[in-house]
């Protein structure tokens, strides 16, 4: 199976049927990483640039681990230390990269729509790695993967995305996913922070009060502040922004059932969340950032061109373009030794 879509530029342009189709890859790309041979040759002979604009952890380590687990010839790129600091525009870095033949490029930008603008310009495929305040599709799908998994399904989860919403990409993401999939969402934070018709204009429950809505959910998606793109003074202080929508240990004793905390990181501790609840029994953010890798390789095996195989049959991983008879190279969980051929006793041996 295709996705509907050459490019993954965000949850908006998915279908339900992509969304489930990714998960399912997933599912199975981390069944792999859990082997003791983790490399599958599903993505050899493409070459992958990771074109990074903004700084990045987790997002971008776990994508050129997915590519070095998928086989792939990966080039890294950083702004700082590139041609873009010269003053080299966005396109004409990317056809320099594209001219040593790159096959995909996965891209993170500062500015919201930079993926969609090089879409319309270049043949490779892209995936979003983030763009601006607008969307990050693929830390939505991980957190969607990380809720099935915990949870045992999307459909009729109640889900609290808290904190910055204004100023997040990845609570668009979420939303966007999480109502397509049939899960309510609502969301929390400070009247500044909460765009002023984001009931309307996606579907969501708005709500101001941290501890009905900590009642309420069933998973909590727990936002930090972003000052980097704040371009005013949003609320008084971040000593008082802890205080009135903070969570602590105190707070999740007094609920009257459990629920799963969840953040996309980096965590400011003690400001949206207190180390003992970061820390917690409660709280599935390592889960996070080990189910990003397999999600981010699932995003790239449905993407690839239809003229190539898919990346699974019966549950082994095929490699990019070899023929089916190639294909189950590096995943048996246990090699086949064919044993050497036993001289036969009959022949006689001429000196």
């Amino acid at each position: 199976m295709q996705l509907s879509t050459r490019n993954l530029l965000g949850i908006k342009d998915l279908t339900k049927e992509d969304i489930s189709l990714i998960l399912s890859t997933a599912e199975q790309f981390k069944e792999v990483l859990q082997r003791p041979v983790k490399k599958v040759p599903s993505l050899r002979d493409v070459t992958i640039v990771n074109l990074f604009y903004e700084n990045s952890t987790r997002t971008r380590f776990s994508f050129e681990l997915a590519e070095k687990r998928l086989s792939a010839d990966t080039i890294n790129f950083a702004a700082s230390t590139s041609s873009a600091a010269k003053g080299e525009t966005l396109l004409d870095t990317v056809n320099n990269i594209l001219s040593m033949k790159v096959d995909m490029v996965v891209m993170r930008h500062s500015a919201s729509g930079a993926p969609h603008f090089l879409a319309q310009h270049i043949p490779a495929a892209i995936i979003n790695a983030g763009d601006g305040i607008n969307e990050h599709p693929t830390q939505g799908l991980l957190d969607a993967f990380s809720i099935k998994e915990s949870t045992g399904t999307l459909e009729g989860r109640k889900v609290a995305i808290i904190g910055d919403i204004m100023h997040s990409r990845v609570a668009q993401s979420n939303i966007y996913l999480l109502k397509k999939m049939g899960a309510e969402v609502t969301v929390c934070g400070p009247p500044t922070l909460i765009p002023k018709y984001i009931s309307e204009a996606l579907g969501v429950n708005v709500s101001y009060n941290l501890k009905e809505t900590l009642e309420w959910c069933d998973v909590a998606n727990v936002l930090r502040i972003q000052l980097e793109r704040q371009n005013q003074v949003l609320f008084s202080s971040l000593r008082e922004y802890s205080l009135a929508y903070g969570i602590n240990r105190t707070l999740l004793d007094s609920l009257h059932k459990e629920i799963v905390i969840m953040h996309p990181g980096p965590i400011n501790r003690g400001v949206e969340l207190d180390s003992d609840v970061a820390d917690s029994k409660q709280s599935i953010i390592l889960q996070q950032v080990e189910n990003g890798v397999a999600v981010r390789g699932g995003s790239f095996l449905p993407s690839r061109r239809k003229s190539r195989p898919p990346p699974f049959k019966n549950g082994k991983a095929r490699t990019s373009g070899a023929p089916p008879s190639q294909f189950l190279l590096l995943i048996e969980k246990k090699a086949t030794i064919h044993p050497k051929k036993k001289p036969n006793p009959t022949r006689e041996t001429t000196k």
